[in-house]
């Protein structure tokens, strides 16, 4: 479990579309708005790594044309979300039909952050591939697998936790212009994952 919290950790200093949403969501929303997304990322996270463990991977991989869908499925969501955020700094919506892209302050950051999460469903791939490589290098069995991905898990719910609470702290002292800005920086970093999502190989 010590060594999947420490890899977990490593994994987390790569700051992703999520904890940059979710930073924001605190920054404008508060604390507990954010900890709802925190809820969301640590349930997928969840998810994925017992579909690695389960062998999802593999069924994936098999599976004709699956990798470029999500590939494509995952930038779409990814510069939709960054489409909006940005354009919200001008009171504008692309999506104003769409509950689930509207203001947070709205309602529940929980399904936000829950399909952001789920818009990069090849992590499975990933989390597979390191757990793999643990059992070939330290053996693992699968109780120390998931006591593994439990450590990763935990990870995410204290490294999202803390970025909440900054924030938060930080939205105290943020004037609501520089607020406008750092959503439109958000937004813009957010269309720039997704458009690498589309370019990489």
């Amino acid at each position: 479990m010590i060594k999947g919290f420490k890899f977990g950790m490593l994994l987390q200093i790569a700051v992703g579309p999520v904890c940059l949403f979710i930073f924001g969501t605190s920054v404008e929303n508060g604390f507990w708005q954010a900890m709802q997304g925190v809820a969301a990322v640590t349930l997928v996270d969840s998810l994925f790594i017992i579909g690695a463990i389960l062998g999802m991977a593999a069924i994936l991989e098999k599976k004709e044309g699956a990798k470029t869908f999500f590939k494509y499925f995952g930038a779409s969501i990814l510069i939709l979300f960054g489409l909006q955020t940005l354009l919200g700094v001008f009171g504008l919506s692309i999506l104003p039909a769409i509950n689930l892209f509207r203001s947070v302050s709205s309602g529940s950051a929980f399904p936000k952050v829950l399909l952001l999460t789920l818009s990069n469903p090849l992590t499975i791939m990933f989390w597979a591939g390191v757990f793999s490589s643990k059992i070939v290098e330290d053996g693992l069995g699968r109780k120390e697998m998931y006591l593994f991905g439990v450590g990763a898990v935990l990870s995410t719910l204290l490294f999202m936790t803390f970025v909440s609470a900054l924030g938060s702290v930080a939205g105290i002292f943020i004037p609501e212009a520089a607020m406008s800005v750092l959503n439109g920086l958000v937004g813009l970093i957010l269309i720039g994952f997704g458009l690498r999502t589309v370019y990489r190989k």
